[in-house]
């Protein structure tokens, strides 16, 4: 082959240069090209932005804020729904759409037509849209051990969100809790890090596999079915004193990336596009500010390349009283690595506090441009630029008869059989007789659908009744499954004297905890609610009863065994009760084994598996199984 000499080459680039630069000059932009490769796409734009769009890049939004005149005035690169903000209430998928859609149109009527990246908090399902398939947490997930299970959650997850004309999803939560008394344990897949990088596999269900020639660290989200994932919340929020929220991790460098780093890896290998910060603080440093492992650690060791955004108001809760210091905490957390934040309503402060941080030298230019860059390759990984506008052409998928019998699938296999039979002797009460001639079902939880998917449903706390979206409440499932000549009797706290005088065949008592999120769900006694504890004592002390526990973590269960003939820990299951009939009556068998560890008393806490002195009430990876049963209904 013949050799080109170098003083040539020199000058084909040059050439190139200039034939390009007159392109653009001609009416040719280079960013709006799908043909060129994102990093050229990225050069292009970045070139001709000013400091003012590179900050509104930087900037996520409340939904009720993002009127068109504000993505225009603030040029706004972000926006999001908070738990329970949402266009209407009952709000149809098509109205979803509508609002995303006008907010985008603000973002393209900018200078340079950059759109914006819309995030929801979609963690166990669409859990803020009314009539979204509502999934088990992941404190029930983490029980399958089924990484396929978890794949195909992710990608009905994503046709749900998509459908609503959003393109990113503020999941998976791949914390470790190691302390139940953490009010977001059941956000957490498992104690164990081996578990919580299994189940990972949720973000190629999101986002779609990789291409095989893609770089490590190099974010990726494949079509206008899937949505950019977010692996949250870096570093260590799982392991917080005494399972306080936002409170302090305090590990040994071997703890911290043998425990609460390994699912990091997986994600950033899958081609996670963004990680959230933690609000908590690692051996003193607030997460938030924390360079070392936000760009030293992240960025820089394992090569991520997507963003990394902050939490609600993260970068406020650096200093003690929040917002105490701000110009400290926006000047904190940019430079420790953050590129996008979470500013719902505090956006016109923040901008402007950045932009008089960039104008003193105080944050450098390469520091926003190393941002902006990130944004912008998540944006045009995903299409963004190539079709900003949603349509309702996945409208059907809300809700839609397939994802909630994936949804039920999944209740069922995360259900744990604890206990079934007071003794050998006794023999084992499930599965279930379905022709019977009476039976009771008892307990707050039962008929009650909002505590059946706990917090983060259709509220950010959640809300109790069965008006708050669709789905089956165990009760009804009950009823759908038994023979037609077995009459249902529900009393929620029936006295012992009506068990007794009713001759029941048994009893299925359903109690457990109300719903919470984060700080609120903290509890440090976790003692079973009343009328819980009651209800069992009133029902199990009169007829053979088997007692289905609805709660985001174990608790305190052993005073009540002795009364109970059997035992089931089925989380929170989300919008699908019928998968819990499934189990009790035999149509499937019981496989759940747990993912955390049951402990007998709180004073035993933190204790997880390995632990030197590991005394629990039913170990880790302790379930008891059943076969299905031949019975018609």
């Amino acid at each position: 082959m013949a050799r080109i000499p170098i003083p040539f080459l020199g000058f084909l680039f040059l050439a190139i240069c200039f034939c390009s630069s007159m392109a653009e000059a001609q009416g040719y932009v280079g960013y709006k090209d799908p043909r060129r490769r994102v990093g050229a796409r990225i050069k292009s734009l970045l070139a001709r932005m000013t400091l003012e769009e590179k900050i509104g890049q930087m900037v996520q939004i409340e939904r009720a804020n993002a009127t068109a005149q504000v993505m225009k005035d603030y040029l706004i690169g972000s926006v999001l729904s908070g738990g329970g903000s949402v266009p209407a209430p009952k709000a149809s998928p098509e109205q979803w759409v509508d609002m995303v859609n006008e907010i985008q149109k603000g973002a393209l009527a900018t200078r340079l037509g950059i759109p914006m990246i819309y995030g929801i908090d979609a963690v166990h399902g669409h859990n803020n849209v009314y009539n979204a398939t509502i999934f088990p947490h992941n404190v029930g997930l983490g029980v399958t051990r089924d990484p396929d299970l978890l794949r195909r959650i992710g990608a009905a997850t994503a046709l749900e969100v998509r459908a609503t004309g959003i393109p990113y999803a503020f999941a998976p939560c791949i914390a470790v809790c190691r302390d139940p008394r953490w009010g977001r344990c059941y956000e957490s897949y498992s104690e164990d890090h081996k578990i919580v990088k299994m189940m990972t596999e949720i973000i190629p269900g999101l986002q779609g596999d990789i291409p095989a020639n893609s770089r490590k660290g190099v974010p990726y989200v494949g079509g206008k079915d899937k949505v950019a994932a977010c692996a949250k919340h870096y570093v260590g929020d799982g392991g917080t004193v005494k399972g306080i929220n936002e409170n302090n991790t305090i590990v040994s460098q071997h703890e911290l990336y043998s425990i609460h780093m390994p699912a990091y890896y997986d994600s950033i290998i899958k081609g996670v596009a963004t990680v959230m910060a933690s609000y908590s603080s690692l051996n003193g440093m607030k997460m938030h500010a924390n360079q070392k492992m936000l760009t030293g650690f992240l960025k820089n060791r394992l090569h991520f390349r997507g963003f990394v955004i902050s939490d609600w108001e993260g970068i406020d809760r650096i200093t003690y009283p929040p917002h105490a210091n701000y110009t400290y905490s926006v000047q904190a957390s940019i430079l420790a690595g953050v590129d996008m934040v979470m500013v719902p309503y505090n956006y016109p402060e923040f901008i402007n506090e950045l932009s008089n941080l960039v104008k003193k030298n105080v944050i450098p230019m390469s520091r926003i441009d190393d941002a902006v860059k990130r944004i912008l390759r998540v944006k045009f990984s995903m299409g963004l630029f190539e079709t900003p506008l949603a349509d309702n052409s996945l409208a059907n998928e809300v809700g839609s008869k397939e994802h909630r019998e994936l949804a039920r699938e999944a209740v069922r296999k995360s259900l744990v059989l604890l206990q079934n039979g007071k003794s050998a002797a006794a023999g084992p009460l499930l599965p279930l007789p379905k022709k019977v001639p009476k039976i009771l079902v008892a307990g707050s939880h039962a008929d009650n659908l909002g505590y059946q998917c706990g917090g983060w449903t259709i509220e950010w706390q959640g809300i109790g009744g069965n008006n708050l979206t669709a789905g089956t409440t165990i009760l009804n499932a009950i009823k759908a499954t038994v023979d037609r000549s077995t009459q249902v009797v529900f009393n929620e706290n029936p006295d012992p004297a009506f068990v007794k005088s009713n001759d029941f065949s048994y009893a299925i008592v359903v109690v457990g905890e109300q719903p919470y999120a984060e700080t609120k769900g903290d509890n440090l006694n976790l003692t079973l609610p009343e009328p819980g504890p009651s209800t069992i004592n009133n029902v199990c002390g009169a007829v053979k009863c088997v007692v289905v526990v609805v709660s985001g973590r174990p608790l305190v269960i052993e005073p009540y065994l002795a009364s109970m003939d059997a035992l089931v820990a089925a989380w929170l299951p989300g919008s699908e009760g019928q998968g819990v009939a499934d189990a009790l009556f035999g149509d499937y068998g019981f496989s759940g084994k747990l993912a955390r560890t049951w402990f007998k008393r709180v004073d035993q806490l933190p204790m997880n598996v390995g632990d030197q002195h590991y005394d629990p009430l039913f170990p880790f990876g302790f379930g008891l199984t059943t076969k299905p049963s031949r019975q018609s209904s």
